[in-house]
Formats: C-alpha cells, structure tokens, sequence
C-alpha cells in the first residue's frame, strides 16, 4: 500500500486569544498535515527532532495515537522541545513567536524505505535551514531516485524575509525536486514582492517545476498544471482558527492523489475533471480544520469523508 513520508518540525502550539492561552496542541505544517493523513488511514510516517522533555513526550504519544509512525523521530537527550505562541486575532488568523533550541547534526538517522509512486512532503523553514537540510537532502534524493511523487509546500513566514536571499539558492534546489509545489499568496509575496498567482508560476516556479498551487485564503485556490489553469473558490466558513488551513490542502491534496490513484507517471496527464477531484478534497479538508481549535481534521470528518460523507 502506497505510503505519505513527512519531514519537519515538531513543535508545540500554545493558542492565545485576547491575551489569555486556550489551549495548546503539538503541531508544525507538515506535522499537522501528516496527523490528518494518519486519521484518513493512510500509512504515515514522520521524520523530525523532539527533546527527551515532556513537549517531546506529547509529541510522540499525540503521533502515534492518531495513526502516524513515531519510528523516525531522533529524540535528543538533555534538549527541550520546541514550542510556539500563537495569538489569534479577531477573524482567527495567527501570529507567531518560536522558542527552540537547536538540534546537533546526526550522521546515524533513520529514514523510512521509500517505494515509487510513495509521497515524500516537505517544506517550510525546515527544508531550508542547514541545520536540518541535511536530511531533507537526503530524502529528496532517495525519492528521486525511486520514483516517489514529491510535494513542497514553501511557506515561508514573513518573520523569515530577511534571510530570503540567503536561502533562496536551496529554494531553487526545493523547487527543482518537486512534482508539486504548493504556497500561499503570503509566502511569493515575501519572497518575491509577486502577488500574481500566474506570474508567480511563469517567472518563478515553472522553470524548475510544472505544477504550481496557489493558495489566497478566502479568495480561494488557483492551479497551475502542465496546460491547465483554473481557479477554485471556497466555502464561506466562519474560522475557530486559520492555524491548519494550509497544511490540510496539502493533506486533503495528498489524500486525493491516492484516492484517485495519481501515480508519478500520471501527473502530467491529468486532466481538468482529475484535478477537479484532488482540489475537492483539499478544499475540503481546509475548511474542516478551520473549524476546528485544533490543527487537523476531526476524526468525525475522516470517517465521515472515507464514507462519502
């Protein structure tokens, strides 16, 4: 059965509103993307750094609860996990302050065997910083070596603007593995001061990737694939927290390729109906986390959405 190989952050979310901490959950982008998968039944498999703390703890236990293999999380003696707090504003979007420390360079880290037509996810911070590269490097060669279809997702914050020419040679490299590449209107903008979904994909992704997803928020989702553009919208939905909304297209995205069995081989046949079906699911695994406090989708949502709910 066809794998999701994730590789990022683990971090925990303290949520603030109007001051006051609400609640807290483990998450990190493609933690919070793998978690859905893993409650969607996929086989999931995370490679990331924890402490041997109590946040790492919760980390692992919140993993494997929900689905998701915890085998290849290097967990470093005497280092404190890292957290993050998110205070929410008043349409529920978040702003972030990071408190970590960091994890030495390992040469002995274990990595899942990668089959083809597998899903390798990556992106973010981590998928750029050299502490962490190493591994994501060496992922993204093995996928390619086998034939696994690769997803990045850039989101790149905007408290990071100031060392996008530093990291924007491994950017290229990112994009240049990828079979998808997936970022938000936020993210070009930081990077690129480009606010055009199609010029983003003409002048700065298509060169070294055919597929592009562009994600505005309320305004909704544009692709950029092969041939084909096209621009969705979405639901109105009143948001508890826009913290997942992100990670969950990709997840929702993933779920889809397997669900509609897109092997790598087929990607750049897809047709307008073929894709129609894949953003659905993104689309809507987007909006379910938005509902929620949380940074996933409800386990209700899965089984409901496996039913044809």
């Amino acid at each position: 059965m066809r794998k999701v190989i994730g590789i990022g952050e683990t971090i925990l979310d303290i949520l603030f509103r109007n001051g006051r901490a609400v609640s807290s959950v483990p998450g990190g982008s493609t933690f919070n993307s793998m978690v859905s998968l893993g409650r969607m039944g996929v086989p999931s498999y995370f490679i990331s750094e924890i402490g041997d703390d109590k946040v790492g703890g919760i980390v692992r236990d919140f993993l494997t609860v929900n689905g998701v293999c915890d085998r290849y999380l290097t967990e470093y003696p005497d280092c404190k996990s890292p957290i993050s707090l998110a205070f929410l504003d008043e349409c529920s979007n978040a702003t972030y302050s990071f408190y970590k420390e960091p994890f030495r360079k390992l040469d002995n880290w274990e990595c899942p065997s990668i089959q083809s037509d597998d899903i390798v996810l990556f992106g973010s911070y981590y998928a750029l910083n050299p502490e962490t590269r190493y591994k994501v490097v060496a992922l993204l060669e093995e996928a390619r070596r086998v034939g696994a279809i690769v997803y990045y997702d850039v989101n790149f914050r905007r408290n990071h603007a100031g060392e996008s020419i530093k990291f924007m040679g491994a950017m290229l490299e990112n994009l240049e593995y990828s079979d998808i590449v997936r970022g938000s209107d936020e993210d070009f903008e930081v990077l690129y001061c480009i606010g055009e979904g199609e010029k983003v994909f003409k002048d700065k992704v298509a060169f070294y990737c055919p597929r592009l997803i562009y994600s505005c928020g309320s305004r909704g989702v544009e692709l950029y694939a092969d041939t084909l553009s096209k621009h969705y919208a979405i639901e109105p939905v009143a948001p508890v927290s826009t913290i997942g909304a992100g990670d969950n297209l990709n997840a929702g995205i993933l779920y889809g390729l397997i669900k509609y069995r897109v092997r790598r081989t087929d990607l750049a046949h897809l047709t307008e109906r073929d894709w129609n079906d894949i953003i659905v699911c993104g689309l809507a695994f987007s909006a379910e986390a938005c509902r929620q406090a949380d940074n996933y989708i409800s386990r209700e949502f899965a089984e409901n959405f496996q039913n044809g709910g």
